[in-house]
C-alpha cells in the first residue's frame, strides 16, 4: 500500500514500542520522531509541527487524554491516534469525542499501524484542502477550460492538450463515461487556431448508419426514401472548425470506411451525389470502450484504428484521482449555489469524507449530480451529509432496477449504479446487524464477523453509523 509521506510523532512510556512503532512507520516512508511521555511530546511539538501524532492512553507523565487535548486545542489539523489496552476499550468512545481520528487496541500488527496512519494523513490532506476551499470562494477555483483538478494525472491532460491543441493532428480521446471527454475536446478547440471557427459535437451512439452518413455528409433530393430535400451535413457546415465524434465504438463498419477516406484526402460524398467535396475540418473522436478489443473481435476497422491513434489523451476515472474531487465539487457547488441564489461556501467535515470515499462509477457526471441535489435540499450555507445522501435508499435502488436503458452507454452506467447501491445497503445491514447482536460493541462485532477492528469501524465511518443515544 503506497503512502504520502507524514512527519509522526509515537509518545509511548515503553521504549521498545516506541522504537518498533518507529521502525515499522519509518519503512513506510515517514518521518518519525518519538517521545516517551505527554510531558516531553509537547515539548517536542513547541519546536515542530507533526503530520500524526500516535500516543498511548496511560503513560505515568500527563496521559494519553489530556495530550489530545493539548494538541487539538493547540494544532487542530494533527491527527491523533490513540493506543489503548484491551481493558481500556470502554474509553474509546471518550477519545473519540474529544476529536482522535482512530484508536488501535493492543495488540496491532506491523500492517494495522501502517494503514491507520495512511488514512489519518489522507483525512488530513482533505480536512486542509475543504478548509482552503472554502477560503478561496467561487471566484479563484482553479480551473482549466472548465477541466477542474490539480492531481498530477489531470496536469498531465492539460499538459497534452496545450501541446496538441495548436495543431491539426486528429485526437483520440479515451475514457470510462462520465470523464469529461467532450470537455476535453472543447479545450482542444478552444486554444487551437480554429478557435473562433464552429465547433461541432455529434454523438454517434445515437444515430444509426445511414442516419449518422446522413448528418455527417449530407444528402440530395431523393437519395433515399425520406430525403425530401437537399441536405447539408456537419462536415460541410464546419469547414474551417472542429467536429467531435464522440462515442465512436458505435460506428458502424461501413461508414468507419468512409471516415478513413476522409481523413486520408480532407474530401468526402455526400450520399446521393457523384462529385467529391473537400473541406478543412479537424477531427477529435472520443470512446468509453477498449477499441483495441474490438479490432481483435472484428467489430472496429484496423486500418481505422490506427489512423485515428495519432495523439491518444486518456482520461482517468474520478476513482483513481481522489484530490480532485473536492476541487470538481467546490466547483458545482458555486455555479449551482449561483443559479439557485443560495448562500452555500462549502461542505461539512463528515459531508466532505463522504464524498472523498466514494467510488463514483459514474465519475464527474454523477458527482455533478449529486451536488447539484444536494444543493437543491440544502438550508444552511454549508451541505451536510444528509443534503448528499437523503436520495441514497431502498426506494432509489428500486428506481434504478425499474428503469429501462434506451442505449448501451446508459445499461453499462445503470448496471454501475445499481451494483454500487446494492453493495452499500448489504454492507450497511451487515454492520448493523453483528452491532445489534453484540450491544454495538464494536471489538465482539468485528470479533464475530471475522474483520479487524480498524476495517469494522473504517466501514462504519463509510456508511456513518454511530452508537444511538440511550434515552
Amino acid at each position: 500500500m503506497s503512502q504520502t509521506p507524514a512527519t509522526v510523532l509515537v509518545v509511548d512510556d515503553e521504549p521498545p514500542i516506541c522504537e518498533n512503532c518507529r521502525k515499522i512507520l519509518t519503512r513506510a516512508g515517514h518521518t518519525v520522531a518519538c517521545a516517551y511521555n505527554g510531558q516531553d511530546a509537547l515539548a517536542r511539538m513547541t519546536d515542530q509541527t507533526f503530520d500524526v501524532v500516535v500516543t498511548d492512553l496511560k503513560m505515568s507523565r500527563l496521559g494519553g487524554m489530556e495530550l489530545l487535548r493539548r494538541v487539538k486545542a493547540a494544532s487542530p489539523d494533527t491527527m491523533v491516534i490513540v493506543i489503548t489496552g484491551y481493558s481500556t476499550v470502554s474509553s474509546a468512545v471518550e477519545v473519540m469525542k474529544l476529536g482522535a481520528f482512530d484508536y488501535l487496541p493492543k495488540p496491532f500488527t506491523p500492517d494495522e499501524l501502517r494503514a491507520v496512519v495512511a488514512q489519518a494523513v489522507q483525512a488530513r490532506q482533505t480536512l486542509r484542502q475543504n478548509r482552503r476551499l472554502v477560503q478561496e470562494g467561487p471566484r479563484r477555483r482553479p480551473t482549466v477550460h472548465q477541466l477542474v483538478g490539480g492531481s498530477a494525472k489531470m496536469k498531465k491532460v492539460v499538459e497534452m492538450i496545450a501541446k496538441v491543441a495548436p495543431t491539426d493532428a486528429t485526437v483520440l480521446i479515451t475514457g470510462e463515461s462520465g470523464t469529461g471527454k467532450e470537455l476535453v475536446a472543447r479545450a482542444l478547440h478552444a486554444n487551437s487556431r480554429r478557435s473562433e471557427k464552429v465547433f461541432f459535437a455529434v454523438d454517434c451512439g445515437t444515430l444509426s448508419g445511414n442516419l449518422l452518413e446522413s448528418e455527417l455528409f449530407g444528402h440530395a433530393k431523393g437519395a433515399f426514401t425520406g430525403a425530401h430535400k437537399e441536405k447539408e451535413g456537419i462536415f460541410q457546415r464546419a469547414d474551417g472548425g472542429t467536429v467531435f465524434l464522440d462515442e465512436i465504438g458505435n460506428i458502424d463498419l461501413e461508414v468507419q470506411g468512409k471516415l478513413l477516406r476522409f481523413l486520408e484526402s480532407r474530401e468526402f460524398l455526400s450520399i446521393g451525389h457523384t462529385t467529391p467535396r473537400k473541406v478543412d475540418i479537424r477531427l477529435i473522436l472520443a470512446t468509453n470502450q477498449n477499441l483495441e478489443e474490438m479490432v481483435a473481435a472484428g467489430r472496429f476497422r484496423h486500418d481505422f484504428y490506427y489512423r485515428i491513434y495519432v495523439y491518444p489523451i486518456f482520461l482517468p476515472p474520478l476513482r483513481e484521482r481522489r484530490e480532485d474531487i473536492l476541487p470538481i465539487a467546490y466547483h458545482f457547488v458555486a455555479q449551482f449555489a449561483r443559479q439557485m441564489e443560495k448562500p452555500i461556501r462549502g461542505f461539512a467535515e463528515a459531508a466532505v469524507q463522504h464524498l472523498v470515499q466514494q467510488e463514483w462509477p459514474g465519475n464527474v457526471r454523477q458527482l455533478r449530480n449529486a451536488v447539484e441535489r444536494a444543493v437543491i435540499h440544502s438550508e444552511t450555507d454549508t451541505i451536510t451529509v444528509r443534503d448528499l445522501t437523503f436520495a441514497d435508499t431502498n426506494s432509489d435502488l428500486t428506481t434504478l432496477m425499474t428503469h429501462v436503458p434506451a442505449t448501451n452507454e446508459e445499461l453499462v452506467q445503470l448496471k454501475k449504479e445499481i451494483r454500487s447501491k446494492a453493495v452499500l445497503a448489504i454492507e450497511k445491514n451487515f454492520l448493523l446487524h453483528a452491532l445489534n447482536e453484540n450491544n454495538w460493541n464494536i471489538t465482539q462485532a468485528a470479533r464475530q464477523t471475522g474483520l479487524k477492528r480498524t476495517n469494522f469501524q473504517n466501514m462504519m465511518r463509510k456508511h456513518h453509523l454511530k452508537k444511538p443515544k440511550t434515552p
